[in-house]
């Protein structure tokens, strides 16, 4: 699909509107590292990966076909959309055996959309009140520091790696490391994590 190459998303979608139908594919598998980094901080709290990541597939296949482009960059509305399939999902199996999810923060440092949250009708939405953004803020970066203190240097670059949406391969290249290695540290790093959430933070 080298012809692809170069092309904008808004060219891609008039193809595909057009009739060229493996447009799909392409714009599939080139944001499939956004769906991955909406998915994988989720994992780390208690979600099923492989399913929050077909969730987050849905919500991509939806953004292609209905994007319009009069509603601005096909990726903020790819995002919106991929977010709000993997929230409602979180919302259903909150309601069975998953509570912890249902009150998800972003853990990926740095993101854009920040700050999201399920409300309601599980929505990604923005905090509207200014002063609990702020709050929200510095509990996410609390949350983030105690679970730093508890990391090796390795289980921290492979955090940071996996919350960009790299998958065990591809950080498992980018370290040198043997794939069963990153899978252990990814572990380490969820039962960690779990554990700060479970923890006191004057402890």
């Amino acid at each position: 699909m080298a012809e692809y190459e170069g092309l904008s998303d808004n060219q891609l979608i008039r193809l595909l509107r057009d009739g060229d139908s493996q447009v799909m594919d392409f714009l599939m598998e080139k944001y499939k590292y956004l769906v991955r980094k909406k998915a994988n901080p989720l994992f780390l709290l208690g979600g099923d990966t492989d399913d929050l990541i077909q969730e987050g597939m849905i919500g991509l296949f939806k953004a292609i076909r209905d994007y319009d482009e009069e509603a601005g960059s096909f990726f903020r509305f790819a995002e919106l959309c991929i977010n709000r399939q993997i929230y409602t999902a979180i919302e259903s199996a909150s309601r069975k055996k998953h509570g912890p999810l249902n009150a998800y923060i972003s853990l990926s440092v740095g993101d854009e959309t920040y700050p999201e949250r399920t409300v309601g009708t599980a929505e990604a939405v923005y905090a509207p009140d200014p002063e609990q953004m702020l709050i929200d803020q510095e509990s996410v970066e609390d949350f983030r520091s105690r679970i730093a203190a508890r990391l090796s240097p390795m289980e921290q670059a492979v955090l940071d790696d996996y919350l960009e949406g790299m998958n065990y391969r591809q950080i498992a290249d980018r370290m040198q490391k043997p794939q069963k290695s990153i899978d252990n540290a990814l572990q380490r790093i969820r039962v960690k994590v779990q554990d700060v959430m479970g923890s006191d933070p004057g402890k």
